[in-house]
């Protein structure tokens, strides 16, 4: 579908698992913006939310350009979990009037977020017909998580998935390998692991780290402060994290393109 509206703001970004989701946006940026690893808002534009009443036009015109059918729908940008609730509540009512046939609608939302909108409000959300919340865990180590500037910590973490869970939204989390480098390698698993035990999230994705144009991580790797694993580094840290896991969990891998030729002679 990707239906994106006439006044989309910045770079489109949605998880694959989105792919053929109509797209409105409903906030501009990212409210955190200081991911070390992440350099998708860096540029700009800087975070905003959108006014309801555009947000509402979009999805009434919407409608008019795909008809009453669409069942899934995604609200960018980085954290759409962050504007205030009565106004996505009223998003999320309009959406289910002008698509009845609507099986999941789904927004970004980092912990901070989930924790400051508190149970009650993730529970009236969920009433109102939000039902899947993406969220980067990256992990669960707190020297990792204070090194790439993720600001929270692995207990902040845990509570906010457990609460996410508890409200009967189903949550995908993000898991990056390699995020700690060499040195942190087996503390990332380890640490990861057991947040992930401790939350058990409807999905759990998993990415690897690869530097990016324009980081902080990409100029420390390449000033030598950050030594990144090789490829079975990358195998062997993903070994040890799916090796404790005791979840529920459905979980999805995306590697790099060089993973299937190291694969095959693992």
């Amino acid at each position: 579908m990707g239906w994106c509206g006439m006044r989309y703001e910045g770079p489109v970004y949605r998880p694959p698992s989105e792919a053929d989701s109509l797209l409105i946006q409903a906030t501009v940026g990212c409210p955190h913006n200081q991911c070390t690893f992440c350099m998708v808002y860096k540029r700009g534009p800087r975070f905003r939310v959108r006014p309801t009443e555009d947000i509402c036009a979009d999805l009434r015109s919407a409608r008019e350009d795909c008809g009453a059918g669409v069942r899934t729908l995604f609200l960018p940008a980085g954290d759409t979990l962050a504007m205030p609730t009565g106004d996505l509540v009223t998003v999320c009512r309009e959406a289910r009037e002008q698509f009845p046939d609507l099986q999941r609608i789904t927004v970004y939302g980092t912990s901070l977020s989930i924790l400051e909108k508190g149970r009650d409000d993730l529970l009236r959300l969920e009433g109102a017909g939000l039902n899947r919340i993406h969220c980067g865990l990256e992990s669960g180590d707190d020297q990792t998580l204070l090194r790439v500037k993720k600001g929270v910590t692995a207990a902040q973490q845990i509570q906010a998935g457990q609460w996410a869970v508890a409200s009967g939204m189903a949550l995908s989390v993000y898991v990056i390998l390699g995020l700690a480098g060499v040195e942190r390698s087996v503390e990332h698993a380890e640490a990861t692991a057991r947040a992930l035990n401790a939350i058990n999230p409807d999905f759990i994705r998993i990415r690897t780290f690869v530097p990016k144009e324009k980081t902080p991580m990409l100029r420390d790797w390449q000033r030598g402060k950050f030594s990144m694993l090789g490829p079975h580094g990358v195998l062997q840290e993903m070994h040890r994290l799916v090796s404790l896991l005791a979840v529920d969990s459905f979980l999805t891998c995306i590697t790099t393109p060089a993973f299937p030729r190291i694969l095959r002679g693992f």
